[in-house]
């Protein structure tokens, strides 16, 4: 197949990209001109689109123009964003643009269309028990709110288009960014919990989550499905932190929860550094939303049993793949 990747040069794009090359496939890699293009350099088969989700025509020249391409993984979109508008504007507006272009190109042989939207779509588990994959959506952030968005934008085509949801919770292991913080905060000997560190979470390691964008691509399954993947267990976040511990070799000296009105300050202060800068910062009020959510926690069965994916990396053995990587490229 011919794939063309939104997302690529990021996190979970790269993964997807390298994996499909392996597999033998050719990859159109959608990039910004900022971006860096190193790594995807690195990888034999793969051809780059200089352009961006919202920006409709640069779309429309990678998904229309380029020739061959029969299958796409949108994994782009925003994590992080100075408003709900921004959010809104390139999760559910890049969103559209790729479906408008996908079904200008080749819809009646588009193999597969396999958005990645996120478990913030649906909210968190009120009980503690994995949320179901039938449960009615209910985000708590301008984030989740843009990829419920964009998963219905995206749903609404299924008889047009053959489309794929997949929902992961967090995504950690090499080359991420955003999870490297955890890691880096133990590293420091400073152990980030809020409250007694017993909230419950669900994750999937990068390449696993790979994988199962492209058993989404590869396998036969309805138009319409959506899936969460997970590595199939439910951690606590202070064992997880005992699990980076042991991968970095480090014991935090800092071992007490964080107060949530101390949080609540260190965002505030976070927003207004935001607005001097012009650029978007993680910690808001608005994140606090998620973070004061116990439980973070879904269940991959339909996924593993319809797609025919299996997770291969648990959480422990993921930190220590991450952290040899991390030490390898001088993060840590």
């Amino acid at each position: 197949m011919r794939v063309l990747v939104t997302g690529a040069s990021g996190f979970l794009g790269s993964h997807v990209t390298e994996q499909l090359v392996q597999k033998g496939h050719s990859v159109v890699a959608l990039v910004r001109r900022s971006s860096s293009t190193k790594f995807l350099s690195s990888l034999r088969g793969v051809e780059l689109a200089y352009g961006a989700i919202e920006d409709a025509e640069s779309v429309r020249r990678a998904v229309v123009d380029a020739p061959g391409v029969d299958a796409i993984v949108h994994s782009a979109g925003l994590v992080k964003a100075r408003d709900e508008a921004e959010f809104f504007r390139v999760n559910v507006g890049g969103t559209r643009n790729m479906l408008d272009a996908a079904k200008a190109a080749r819809p009646t042989t588009m193999k597969r269309f396999v958005f990645v939207s996120s478990l913030a779509a649906v909210g968190p588990s009120h009980d503690g028990r994995p949320v179901a994959a039938d449960a009615r959506p209910a985000p708590v952030t301008r984030y989740g709110r843009s990829k419920l968005e964009a998963e219905r934008l995206v749903l609404a085509e299924k008889d047009a288009l053959p489309v794929v949801v997949l929902r992961p919770p967090m995504i950690y292991g090499p080359r991420d960014q955003e999870s490297f913080a955890f890691f880096q905060s133990v590293a420091r000997r400073f152990l980030p919990m809020l409250g007694d560190g017993k909230n419950t979470l669900s994750v999937i390691y990068a390449a696993d989550a790979a994988a199962a964008c492209i058993r989404a691509l590869e396998s036969d399954v309805p138009s319409g499905r959506a899936y969460f993947i997970d590595d199939g267990r439910v951690y606590v976040w202070r064992d997880m932190l005992a699990d980076v511990e042991a991968a970095i070799g480090a014991r935090a000296f800092v071992r007490v929860g964080v107060p949530f009105p101390l949080v609540r300050g260190a965002a505030l202060a976070s927003e207004g550094m935001s607005r001097l800068t012009g650029k978007p910062v993680m910690l808001t009020r608005d994140k606090l939303n998620e973070l004061a959510a116990s439980h973070w926690v879904c269940d991959s069965a339909e996924a593993r049993r319809e797609l025919g994916w299996e997770p291969q990396v648990s959480w422990a053995e993921g930190t220590r793949r991450a952290v040899a990587w991390y030490r390898e490229h001088g993060w840590l």
